[in-house]
């Protein structure tokens, strides 16, 4: 799991240049989400990824240890009806890893990412160590694995979301916590000091002025009682092509700041950033979540 960038940077991130079209577009529709497990005893990332494209809905499936190293990866391409239900087994350091996944009745939104109506387990050696879903039954009596506590935390999410002024998403910021919903408003058209504005269920929590001489800045909001720092990176928006697009980042860590390394991109459609790495390094606790949002505009 490799694909957190580092935005801010000297030179902010872009994600595809102006003669990449395609490459933007197809971008647009992938939700990346990751949770900090416990495998057998040890301390373990899990990436999960939906996306969509013209050939269907995809999925994949990443565990990282805690020294960085890719365990196991299962990639289910676009599925035609055969691929909607299913399981992978591997064997990992004298363990049995094994995927289910059944999206056969799922229920899916505008995004990649299904709603209801789904399940998919990653069971080790008869554990459970992450369930996502809500056919929670119907995964426990398939994998036939241990009814224990799951020990996962949803630590950090990345979306591309796109619109012309308003970028919306949901995010639950703490653990069990309330899915907010969060929108971004920016009107670029025809205005010589565009306005940056942030809203948490509808409320406006942050608001950048004179946004040409702060297209890249961070400032601390409150969500449920707790300080969310925010950053943000509208350079490409205002001074890159047509097709820039901005980020933003939702942080609840106090040392948000250590996920942020600057760093050049040799090539602008490659996102060479380790997350499980940044994660590690900046001692992420149970209440710690990061959102990162891609902001492209709609032609």
């Amino acid at each position: 799991m490799r694909d957190f960038p580092s935005c801010f940077g000297e030179n902010g991130v872009q994600v595809a240049d102006s003669s990449s079209s395609n490459t933007s577009r197809t971008a647009q529709n992938l939700v990346t989400c990751v949770y900090q497990c416990r495998l057998r005893g040890r301390s373990c990332l899990i990436t999960v990824t939906w996306s969509k494209n013209l050939m269907g809905q995809g999925l994949n499936v990443g565990i990282d240890d805690s020294t960085n190293q890719c365990l196991c990866k299962v990639d289910i391409k676009p599925w035609s009806f055969s691929k909607r239900k299913g399981s992978k087994s591997l064997e990992v350091d004298s363990s049995r890893i094994d995927i289910y996944w059944d999206l056969s009745s799922a229920k899916f939104g505008s995004g990649p990412e299904p709603l209801e109506g789904f399940y998919l387990a990653v069971v080790v050696d008869q554990e459970m160590v992450l369930l996502l879903g809500d056919l929670r039954k119907e995964a426990y009596k398939k994998t036939r694995a241990t009814p224990v506590p799951s020990n996962a935390i949803f630590i950090a999410k990345r979306e591309h979301i796109f619109g012309k002024k308003i970028y919306g998403t949901k995010a639950q910021f703490c653990d069990n916590g309330q899915i907010h919903d969060v929108a971004i408003e920016c009107d670029m058209v025809g205005l010589n000091d565009p306005c940056l504005s942030i809203r948490i269920d509808s409320k406006m929590v942050m608001q950048v002025k004179r946004l040409r001489w702060k297209f890249r800045g961070n400032n601390t909001i409150l969500v449920d009682g707790f300080p969310v720092e925010v950053f943000w990176d509208v350079h490409s928006w205002l001074f890159g092509s047509a097709l820039g697009n901005a980020v933003f980042m939702f942080q609840t860590c106090l040392s948000a700041e250590k996920l942020w390394a600057s760093q050049t991109l040799s090539d602008p459609n490659i996102l060479p950033w380790s997350c499980s790495q940044k994660l590690r390094d900046s001692q992420l606790q149970s209440l710690s979540f990061s959102l990162i949002l891609y902001a492209w505009k709609n032609e």
